[in-house]
């Protein structure tokens, strides 16, 4: 079939809020009906996003949508697609199904719940398509609104200053980010807001690429986030809803890690070369810290959320030796961190649904106050224990082949970095493997009554993740050759 006349990128990004208008036109009084159309909805961008692949695109940045939005200043609606923002379409489509599947059992306001969801699909999916500085930073910014009402309205007892955390940070840095985008316009000449003429002629130089690098990246910082600025991150994935943390982890730190590539890497290559050992210093730093704070956590769903800071660390770092070289080990470490985007999205935001359906069960995120609960909850168990053995990175499982890429990249430019970072390997096995034995194994308290094992709305909803999380472990080239033909076409 021909889909060469269909303009899928747009049809793609905005389905989702076309689903929120139909929602929020017909106000169904039934919960069950504004869920069907809102799952309904993301399974047409799934499926939508595999018709992108099945299309087909080339290396560099192409299937390009484009008409003139505010001439007068050239803005203009662009949207492009490669092989490192494609694997993050696909994934921000089926996170976003899965979290609105396993939210199904939110009741209290369920029709703008979903409108806001939708909302936040769109202004997710529009980041990582955009191929205009305006146009990126409006769906940037909308993304922030949007997670602030879910955590804020329909996240647990301290929601609202974990929103207002959120929000704040944020900001903060879409402000560096406003400031570093006005920079990248006023120093292109001709004056651009196109993204393909910054990447392919990167222009600003000296004291003005020093400045915008910086500004770049510090906003990513906060989004992604690194240390210092990830204060906001625990309290945030603590206190949101198991799927507004799901979508969290899984998509909306993926901005950040986007934006390090597509922006610093991309158009201010010469100064992220020159400063790229002060971020591989705060990048190790954060993957130690973030393993290290974890292993001192009692509350399971707030361990998970400093895995995703030991992480990002981990993908930063493979950011930065690219930056550093653009030898093949370079290439090698920064597709092990467009990989390692994937991997985390899909095994974090399993891990999140997981604590989710566990907090549901038990009233409880302490893990002193779980025990034995593999003799009650066998499926939840296992798949949360395959899900934990993903995040530590055993073999076979999603994460080990790119943080393998990118250590094995790394040791070849920075061998003692590698030599530290990986110490954050042994702590997360040993945060999890704890976590495993307090929660799952041990004896089950005489007292408990809990309800029955995972239901199918939240079968319907994990699976596909674990299934992901296999499928990445044991055939990584399914996604490593996109990503692979784009680095090598940028020379990145």
């Amino acid at each position: 079939m021909d889909f060469s006349s269909i303009p899928l990128l747009t049809i793609t990004t905005f389905l989702p809020v076309v689903g929120a208008l139909v929602v929020m036109v017909l106000r169904p009084k039934k919960t069950e009906t504004a869920y069907a159309i809102g799952i309904a909805t993301t399974a047409l961008t799934l499926l939508s996003a595999i018709l992108i692949w099945i299309r087909g695109f080339g290396p560099g940045l192409s299937l390009i949508e484009e008409f003139s939005w505010i001439p007068s200043i050239g803005i203009a609606y662009r949207l492009g697609i490669d092989g490192i923002s494609f694997p993050l379409v696909l994934l921000t489509a089926l996170l976003f199904l899965t979290a609105l599947i396993f939210s199904a059992k939110i009741k209290e306001k369920a029709n703008i719940f979903i409108q806001l969801v939708l909302m936040l699909e769109t202004a997710s999916l529009g980041v990582f398509l955009s191929l205009d500085l305006f146009l990126f930073y409006v769906f940037f910014e909308i993304t922030l609104v949007g997670m602030y009402f879910v955590i804020a309205k329909w996240g647990h007892e301290h929601r609202k200053k974990a929103a207002l955390t959120f929000f704040i940070y944020t900001l903060v840095g879409s402000l560096f980010l406003l400031l570093a985008f006005l920079a990248l316009y006023l120093f292109s000449d001709p004056n651009t807001f196109d993204m393909r003429e910054l990447i392919a002629n990167p222009q600003i130089t000296g004291l003005a690429a020093t400045l915008t690098f910086w500004g770049l990246f510090i906003a990513f910082a906060i989004k992604t986030p690194l240390f210092p600025f990830h204060t906001w991150l625990p309290l945030a994935h603590t206190e949101a809803p198991a799927a507004g943390s799901a979508i969290l982890a899984g998509v909306l730190l993926k901005l950040g890690t986007y934006g390090f590539i597509r922006f610093p890497l991309q158009m201010t290559p010469d100064a992220f070369r020159e400063f790229s050992p002060y971020v591989i210093v705060i990048a190790v730093f954060t993957a130690l810290y973030g393993a290290f704070v974890g292993l001192a956590q009692t509350d399971i769903k707030r361990m998970v959320a400093y895995t995703s800071v030991n992480h990002m660390g981990y993908l930063v770092f493979g950011i930065a030796i690219a930056a550093v070289t653009t030898t093949t080990s370079g290439m090698i470490a920064l597709d092990g961190a467009v990989l390692q985007m994937i991997s985390h999205g899909v095994v974090t935001g399993v891990l999140f649904l997981l604590v989710g359906a566990l907090q549901d069960r038990t009233g409880t995120r302490e893990m002193s106050e779980m025990s034995g609960l593999l003799k009650v909850y066998p499926i939840l168990g296992w798949l949360f224990i395959v899900a934990a053995f993903a995040s530590l990175g055993l073999p076979g499982l999603a994460h080990f082949p790119a943080e393998f890429q990118i250590f094995l990249g790394g040791f070849d430019v920075y061998p003692v970095a590698v030599g530290i970072i990986i110490i954050g390997l042994p702590l997360t096995t040993a945060l999890y493997l704890r976590a495993i034995q307090k929660v799952f194994l041990g004896t089950l308290p005489k007292e408990f009554s809990g309800v029955s094992d995972l239901n199918r709305r939240e079968l319907w909803a994990i699976v596909p993740l674990i299934a992901g999380t296999v499928i990445i472990g044991i055939y990584p080239n399914s996604l490593l050759s996109l990503i692979h033909a784009t680095t090598n076409f940028f020379g990145l």
